[in-house]
């Protein structure tokens, strides 16, 4: 037994965490191995970032005790914790955009020289020595926002080893990367992971905690309720405990019946980067139209375009066979189309504002008694919503920033299915979320489709797009390299017509 304590950097037995009265963390014991992967899986709201908070001092736990490399430790806030070699990378990264690599990675902490100057030689010594040993290559002059997603993740990796870091907590970080640059985050954390370095893995994606952690731990409703060696279980068990209840099909059926064409898009140009260039395709009345492509491909840029935030530059849209000119958002509103944005956090919601605000927003005209609104009214409508999504809160009045991801994504449906729209466009509408609200936005997806609503929906999760669509278009570089059939394509087919203009 005095061996095994050996082998652990982190220990932490019975943490408990509450908020008024409701108990978020409960009595948790979690162990991490020495130079291991330990992946970390939970629905939104199991309690995964409040005990993250917790470890890292930017919340105070109620009760139990944190071990780091056998000694008891209380972290003041994330800073104080990474300077004792506890480090977290963000899904979110917080970084000086406008700053160079260098300046980010000594933010803080600058080296001066001898009469009190910041030291520019060393600290270039120092950065190259570490991103060379890391095997990262990347112009360390630059400016971070000239940067990829996945190069940024690399230099926020590399501070962290800069501190000496013991153990490292990588919080959904191939949410925006392509196959090859997650291939890239991989190889680095086996590389980590051989020099003793120790990864906690937050991640909703199943196959990729079979293919990187040796152990998995499942958070539910606060409790930890399942740890094993990842190669001594398989994806059903891991669904199974995460949402306490077993789901045989990663995917509702995909049951609806597609009728005649209500969109038609011909020869869509854009003139700024990425531009788009001479695409055409159309979208059935009750038909689900996947967009696939590699991150950059243009996606998102054909559903801004095509809702008014982004100016053609040639082609046409009709709807229902009248030609669409949207200038504005508004206007593509008005128009009863839709679009749920791929940052939720950023352009998607209200954070400083209740669930009733972020529900009712885009459809205010419909709440008002005479010339003004009925609060009443916006409160009923928030409470139906909550409903029918099975929003996890407390009621209308809950802060929007109080809820997880999964359900942030919900009052973000709500707040658009309030318009009911015909033309609901959605990107990415699964990034981050848990695999319980997952089914449970797919069987919504599937169940609009049904009534009617025509859905275009990107993603960049391969078994998604073939798992609740009828078609797919796959784009490449900003053209569209093809149409398929769902049932009739597979994979391979899907990742050969998204390198075909590369």
């Amino acid at each position: 037994m005095a061996e095994d304590k050996k082998d652990i950097i982190l220990s932490i037995r019975g943490m408990s965490k509450s908020f008024g009265r409701n108990r978020v963390l409960d009595h948790i014991n979690l162990d991490v191995k020495k130079g291991s992967i330990m992946g970390l899986m939970g629905e939104n709201g199991a309690g995964k970032s409040t005990m993250m908070k917790c470890l890292f001092g930017t919340y105070q736990k109620d009760e139990g005790i944190i071990i780091l490399d056998g000694k008891e430790i209380n972290f003041s806030g994330p800073k104080d914790a990474l300077e004792n070699g506890v480090a977290m990378v963000h899904q979110e990264l917080n970084q000086c955009l406008e700053r160079s690599v260098i300046d980010n990675l000594f933010l803080g902490r600058y080296p001066r020289n001898s009469v009190g100057m910041i030291d520019e030689a060393r600290m270039k010594k120092e950065a190259s020595d570490l991103f060379r040993r890391l095997g990262i290559t990347v112009n360390l002059t630059k400016p971070m926002k000239s940067m990829s997603v996945s190069q940024r993740q690399m230099c926020e990796i590399a501070k962290a080893i800069s501190y000496n870091a013991k153990v490292i907590v990588l919080d959904e970080p191939t949410s925006s990367l392509t196959a090859p640059e997650v291939e890239k985050l991989f190889k680095m954390m086996r590389q980590l992971r051989s020099q003793g370095i120790s990864l906690i893995y937050i991640s909703h994606k199943m196959d990729e905690i079979f293919e990187i952690c040796d152990q998995v731990s499942v958070l539910r409703d606060g409790s930890l309720v399942m740890t094993k060696d990842s190669k001594d279980t398989d994806m059903n068990e891991l669904i199974s405990a995460m949402v306490g209840r077993s789901l045989d099909n990663r995917f509702p059926p995909v049951d609806n019946k597609p009728g005649d064409v209500v969109l038609s898009v011909e020869h869509l140009s854009t003139k700024y980067a990425p531009k788009l260039q001479d695409i055409t395709f159309d979208v059935k009345k009750g038909e689900i139209f996947g967009l696939y492509g590699l991150v950059g491909a243009g996606r998102t840029e054909l559903l801004e375009t095509i809702f008014g935030i982004r100016t053609r530059a040639a082609g046409r849209v009709y709807y229902n066979g009248k030609l669409m000119n949207f200038h504005s958002p508004k206007d593509a509103m008005d128009h009863g189309f839709a679009l749920i944005t791929e940052e939720r956090k950023a352009d998607g919601l209200f954070l400083k504002a209740d669930i009733t605000f972020n529900t009712t927003i885009a459809n205010m005209n419909q709440y008002k008694a005479g010339f003004v609104l009925s609060h009443d009214q916006m409160v009923r409508a928030t409470a139906e919503e909550i409903r029918v999504m099975h929003t996890k809160c407390m009621g209308p009045d809950d802060m929007i920033a109080n809820l997880s991801g999964g359900n942030q994504q919900k009052v973000i449906f709500g707040k658009w299915l309030e318009r009911s729209p015909n033309i609901f466009m959605m990107d990415d509408p699964t990034r981050g979320i848990d695999v319980g609200a997952k089914y449970e936005i797919y069987e919504l997806i599937i169940q609009m489709a049904k009534q009617g609503k025509s859905i275009i929906v990107v993603s960049s999760e391969m078994p998604e797009i073939l798992g609740i669509t009828n078609r797919i278009g796959v784009m490449s570089n900003g053209r569209l390299s093809g149409i398929v059939n769902t049932k009739e394509t597979n994979q391979e087919e899907l990742l050969r017509l998204s390198a075909k203009y590369l």
